[in-house]
Parts: structure tokens; sequence; C-alpha cells
């Protein structure tokens, strides 16, 4: 949704490339203070984590709001 690569986001998390990609290929799991990093990172870059509800658990883009004078 960003666009963001593996590099990208291990940058900007603290979590090094080795730990996502074992990640993404269930070699290990992640810690819950691993994962609140991860989540944080994509918060701050604007994505929101939607709650299971009926219909999954999701992501998508906050609310943006128009710059004054629009």
């Amino acid at each position: 949704m960003l666009g963001w690569s593996r590099e990208d986001l291990a940058e900007k998390s603290g979590v090094s490339r080795p730990t996502l990609a074992d990640f993404e290929t269930d070699k290990r799991k992640p810690y819950d203070r691993t994962l609140a990093d991860i989540q944080r990172t994509l918060e701050t870059a604007g994505l929101e984590f939607i709650p299971e509800n009926g219909g999954g658990a999701g992501i998508r883009f906050r609310e943006r709001k128009a710059p004054a004078g629009e």
C-alpha cells in the first residue's frame, strides 16, 4: 500500500531485513514487541489497522484531511 520495499520497512521500523524475511516465510514467529514496532511504523506512515468485525481484519489509509482552503 505504501510502495515500500522490505529494506524501507526495515530501516523505518528498526527490524532487520533478514528478520522480516524470516517472518514472511514463517521461519520465525515475531515477538509481540517486534509486531508493535512494525505496526507503529505503518501507522505513522498513515495506515490504520481495522479489527476483526465479521468481515475480517484489515488495513486502510487513515482518512486524510484536505489542507485548509480546499
